[in-house]
């Protein structure tokens, strides 16, 4: 991120910080531009100054701000024909449905196949029939369609698979389901080349001849998209002029859930999507659902957040050291006592993950260390023959975090083969850099995009690729790390961060991937309070000038140079950033600012 906006004019520094304990410029998130738009959407519509200016900065303009504030997922939604190969995939299924044929749904083993597999489970069922799901177990069989899986489930009586979150690229397997004499109908959202594999129909808004702009939606978006579809062609055959319509709408809880944890955009059809899907989650009215949100002991009105950081890792848990298909029968359950179960295995297999990934995280934190000590390389390779491959990119994205470079973990099997994830960091293609490894004859197989990909290489090709990944992107390395800017939305004190205030805002949400939370800056707060709690985290109370007090937290941050600075201010005056949230424990709401950066006011220039 640099500090210029897409117009060219400079971002003017927020409180004089040019670097924060943190490391960061402090800089308004809108130019100048965006200001008079902001002024312009307040005095329209009568709103706030800060709310204004939060919704300016997120693209928004003057003449689109008061659809903006009122999403309607009607309005948003597209006609799903305008999809390539969307009404050859309805009409299959429709076929398929009205002759009772068996159904086979294949999906993905991360949360949004799990979703997307779920959401169109639960839509055939309501129908009358039965359709089996195969989750791939990530070890055994790995991504995708494979023979082998697709060989079984024709055996097992399967007339019509649909795969979910995967198939764009699964040219072999779907040459064999043609000899199976298995039909195929795909509906996907990676990245796909011109060459498309064998099948009835590959809905894919991500096709290089798809027009219909919504190449932003996860899976379950576009398989959602799909139900109206099918849901429009069979109300015109008749099918529902002696039964009721499914309710499609009850299952946007599962599309909120899988949209925020494939982390797409919180834009347009995805943001309708989520702020309507968290409201029917907040209804409890999928069993699994509301039972998973119980075991991680999520309070109150479901978030972004929560969906993201609490119930999404323990559906991941299954797929990374478990059942791979643990998340979508749960999403399918209806049966309370069964449901109450599986969510309580999720939640043990998380808590297992957890403790994995913190021995492994200590030992490629060591490693890191002394590659940076020894090389700085531009890109952090770390790995072992004792790690497990379903957490590595849980560890690369730490590493990339800590060490603000791109970074990949790799899990060497007793061959020296190894299975590797990297995560990169704004300004730095990594998938490119990977296929480019691929042709250079560096790694067997890889791919991803800008700031995320996946590679299988052997042990003794690591020093020849590290000097490949550090030609290749030292320069972008070192100018990504140059621009180092905190977007700021506004400065408010203690006394100004109100729930009215809270609840104002929400009407900008939700937040997430693409749409970002509001940050605000707090200058010249007292730290009364600052202590450790829990893992690592910083817990503080902040006093404004006329003694209004607020609570905040700064998450894993004890060991955080921000989070350093904090404890060591304690009675002193800092500069805080961070985002607002209310706080709803022991069943009081308040709100409550997560620190995300602190400065020092006598650092600060004038």
């Amino acid at each position: 991120m640099t500090g210029a906006g897409l117009s060219g004019q400079p971002h003017r520094l927020v409180l004089g910080v040019e670097r924060s304990a943190g490391g960061y410029a402090w800089r308004e998130r809108l130019d100048e531009t965006g200001t008079r738009h902001a002024m312009a959407i307040a005095q329209q519509l009568g709103i706030p100054d800060v709310l204004a200016r939060v919704i300016a900065a997120r693209g928004v303009l003057p003449e689109t701000a008061e659809a903006f504030l009122a999403p309607s997922l009607k309005a948003l939604m597209p006609d799903p024909s305008t999809l390539t190969d969307m009404d050859a995939a309805v009409a299959r299924v429709a076929d398929a449905v009205q002759a009772g044929l068996s159904i086979a749904i294949f999906g993905d083993y991360d949360v949004d196949g799990a979703t997307s597999s779920a959401v169109l489970c639960r839509y055939l069922r309501w129908l009358g029939l039965d359709p089996v799901i195969h989750i791939p177990d990530r070890i055994i069989e790995g991504y995708g369609p494979n023979v082998p899986a697709l060989e079984a489930l024709k055996a097992g009586g399967a007339d019509l698979l649909i795969a979910v979150d995967c198939g764009s690229t699964s040219f072999e397997a779907f040459e064999a389901a043609n000899r199976l004499g298995l039909d195929v109908v795909v509906f996907d959202h990676h990245q796909v080349g011109e060459d498309l594999p064998p099948v009835i129909a590959l809905v894919n808004p991500n096709r290089q001849d798809d027009l219909s702009g919504q190449g932003h939606l996860a899976a379950v978006g576009v398989t959602f998209l799909f139900l109206v579809g099918l849901n429009r062609e069979l109300r015109r055959r008749g099918l529902f002029d002696r039964r009721p319509q499914p309710d499609l709408m009850a299952l946007l809880d599962l599309v909120a859930l899988g949209t925020v944890c494939d982390v797409v955009p919180l834009q347009g059809l995805n943001r309708a999507y989520v702020l309507r899907g968290l409201s029917v989650m907040h209804q409890r009215r999928n069993p699994g659902l509301a039972f998973l949100a119980d075991a991680a002991r999520v309070a109150g009105k479901a978030t972004p957040y929560h969906l993201g950081f609490l119930l999404g890792p323990r559906i991941n848990a299954g797929g990374r050291i478990g059942d791979a298909a643990l998340g979508a029968r749960l999403l399918t359950c209806d049966d309370h006592v069964e449901a109450r179960e599986i969510a309580a295995r999720l939640n043990e297999l998380n808590t297992e993950r957890q403790a994995m990934e913190a021995v492994m995280l200590e030992e490629a934190g060591a490693q890191a260390a002394i590659a940076i000590r020894d090389t700085d390389p531009a890109v952090l390779i770390t790995g072992s023959p004792e790690w497990h491959p379903g957490i590595v990119g849980l560890i690369a994205s730490r590493l990339k975090e800590a060490h603000r470079r791109p970074s990949f973990a790799i899990a060497y099997d007793e061959t020296g083969k190894g299975t590797g994830s990297g995560r990169s960091i704004p300004g730095v293609d990594l998938g490119r850099v990977v296929r480019a490894a691929v042709a250079e004859g560096l790694l067997e197989k890889g791919g991803g995009h800008a700031m995320a990909a996946g590679m299988t290489l052997r042990k003794e090709k690591m020093d020849d690729l590290a000097a490949f990944f550090d030609d290749q992107l030292k320069a972008d390395v070192e100018a990504a790390s140059a621009a180092r800017d905190l977007k700021i939305d506004g400065a408010l004190t203690a006394t100004g961060a109100s729930l009215p205030l809270l609840e104002q805002l929400d009407s900008a949400g939700p937040f997430g991937a693409g749409h970002p939370e509001p940050v605000f800056a707090f200058p010249a707060h007292r730290v009364t309070f600052a202590d450790v709690v829990g893992n690592g985290h910083v817990r503080a109370s902040l006093s404004a000038s006329d003694g209004t007090s607020l609570k905040a937290i700064a998450f894993k941050a004890e060991d955080k140079p921000f989070g350093q600075e904090l404890l060591k201010k304690r009675g002193q005056t800092v500069h805080v950033a961070g985002s607002l949230s209310v706080d709803t424990w022991q069943g009081t709401p308040r709100p409550q600012l997560r620190i995300i950066d602190v400065a020092d006011p006598q650092k600060a220039s004038r």
